[in-house]
């Protein structure tokens, strides 16, 4: 039986079919939850993932892939767990100080001239996006606010902000050119 078939069935309450779609899609899930989240949380993001895509079955279009879906509503069930933990206690630019939890592919800790080409390099990449798409990098990449929130905040609907911030996270990409910031911004 294909996902699709089992998003059919949770829809009309077969327990079943939400132990399948956990068994296939619980180790992935969590695997990369593991990357964003402390791993006290994951177990529990899961659960709620799963709890709400039972919850929300009736809403599930097929055309989108089953795993797509779920890392959706895991993504969002992330961030509402880091959200109830308060606000990040490193500002971005902390991120890349030695010592510091550093981005993906960022210098190793110890090496000052590295960490400060590497903020540099960083702060140059934003100052080349424009206002708008700076702005909404901001608010959803820096604050981790809500697609809806932003579209608030800017003015603008939803599909919009989504727009920015792609060509925000394409745009950064190719001034970080070939480094390992650039390349974990995918």
């Amino acid at each position: 039986m294909d996902d699709d078939e089992l998003v059919r069935r949770l829809a009309g309450g077969d327990d079943g079919a939400l132990r399948e779609l956990f068994t296939r899609h619980a180790p992935m899930l969590a695997a990369r939850l593991r990357a964003v989240l402390p791993p006290s949380d994951v177990e529990d993001v899961l659960q709620e993932t799963f709890l709400a895509a039972w919850k929300g079955a009736g809403s599930y279009r097929p055309e989108a892939k089953a795993g797509a879906w779920l890392w959706g509503i895991a993504r969002r069930q992330a961030a509402l767990a880091l959200r109830r933990r308060g606000p990040a206690t490193a500002a971005l630019p902390d991120l890349l100080e030695p010592g510091g939890a550093g981005l993906p592919g960022s210098p190793l800790p110890g090496d000052p001239a590295q960490s400060l080409a590497a903020a540099s390099q960083l702060a140059s990449a934003v100052g080349t996006l424009s206002a708008a798409d700076r702005e909404v990098w901001q608010l959803m990449y820096v604050e981790d606010r809500p697609v809806a929130e932003v579209a608030r905040l800017a003015g603008v609907p939803e599909g919009t902000v989504k727009s920015r911030a792609h060509r925000a996270r394409r745009l950064l990409r190719a001034a970080l050119g070939g480094t390992a910031m650039g390349r974990g911004l995918g």
